[in-house]
């Protein structure tokens, strides 16, 4: 199974549903998606999106959430729908959103990510937006870019047969 990562405006499609990071040459995981929403007659049991995560705010405070819960932190708020999964600060501000996109909104997207998307045919579209730490990178996810530290990313499409990883280098799948 693939899943496609939307993040800024770049699709990374890889056949994990975990994405890791490298912090000082380990790699450690910053994402699980541990189970997706799929539109089911009424008759049989509800989906959902659910992730496990593992951040920091950009304070370098640690957020982490297994099943959609938060582990020990009151200065977070997490907001939950079928499909998607926001954890936001106290005052209400956006520290990250997990959004799995339905069939029309992921072939919305630009031309070359849904062309990609339907040679690929991944079991989720997943987008990634928020500005938050993994190890000592500086992640901010936008609608329009990535960038990781410094480095920025825009418009790009790939599709791996690794695990999705950042690193002080870039994207690494």
């Amino acid at each position: 199974m693939k899943y496609a990562f939307i993040i800024g405006s770049n699709a990374f499609i890889v056949p994990s549903r975990v994405v890791a990071y490298r912090d000082q040459n380990e790699d450690k995981e910053f994402l699980r998606i541990n189970s997706v929403y799929h539109d089911l007659p009424a008759k049989t049991a509800e989906t959902f999106l659910d992730i496990d995560l593992h951040i920091k705010d950009t304070g370098g405070q640690p957020v982490n959430m297994v099943s959609d819960k938060l582990e020990a932190s009151a200065n977070y708020h997490v907001l939950k729908e079928r499909n998607f999964v926001k954890v936001l600060r106290a005052d209400g501000s956006l520290l990250i959103h997990i959004h799995q996109l339905d069939e029309d909104a992921a072939m919305n997207l630009e031309h070359n990510i849904t062309a990609e998307l339907e040679v690929n045919t991944p079991i989720a579209v997943i987008r990634i937006t928020g500005e938050f730490l993994l190890g000592a990178l500086d992640i901010t996810a936008e609608n329009e870019k990535l960038y990781i530290n410094d480095l920025g990313y825009g418009n790009s499409v790939l599709a791996g047969t690794n695990q999705l990883k950042f690193t002080a280098e870039g994207v690494v799948l």
